[in-house]
């Protein structure tokens, strides 16, 4: 027990490097995740509640910044969160805070005031500045397999089946 809590952080292992030119080791990679995920889930607060990025943010960040809490090992806190390695982590936590400035700058999810949209009915004709988005017709295939996935067997259909899928001795 004594070993392992106070010589434990002493043998841990040292990376010494990422394999990736220009991305350096981060000896101290799971304190700066802590503090860049803390950040990155207090700055989102400025975000509307209901906005769809704000909920992604906030749900991914949580998770990793749990599994930094929890894990004091670099190699287990890569294994768990699964999306590289702790300086990749890094910079994507890094990328995350710039790109939440720019969010919050543009004011992505505001709608100007007195912005009316336009909608267009069924058979409308489409303005011509209005991209015309109509997707052709399926194929006659996707109608029968669609058909047949949801049609459901009568029993004497599912006797047959069950039949002819027993191993023939």
């Amino acid at each position: 027990m004594f070993l392992r809590r106070f010589a434990g952080p002493l043998l841990a292992k040292v990376k010494e490097t990422t394999g990736i030119v220009g991305l350096d080791v981060v000896p101290n990679a799971r304190e700066v995740l802590i503090s860049l995920y803390s950040k990155t889930l207090k700055e989102i607060q400025t975000v509307p509640e209901d906005e769809g990025y704000r909920k992604a943010v906030e749900s991914f960040t949580r998770h990793r910044l749990k599994v930094c809490q929890e894990e004091e090992d670099w190699e287990q806190i890569e294994k768990r969160i699964g999306c590289g390695q702790v300086e990749e982590l890094i910079e994507e936590a890094q990328d995350e805070l710039k790109l939440m400035a720019k969010m919050m700058e543009w004011d992505a999810w505001g709608v100007p005031e007195g912005y009316e949209c336009e909608v267009i009915e069924n058979d409308a004709p489409v303005p011509k500045h209005v991209p015309l988005h109509r997707p052709g017709p399926l194929p006659e295939e996707f109608y029968k397999t669609l058909e047949t996935v949801s049609s459901v067997p009568t029993k004497d259909e599912q006797a047959t089946i069950a039949k002819e899928s027993q191993p023939k001795e």
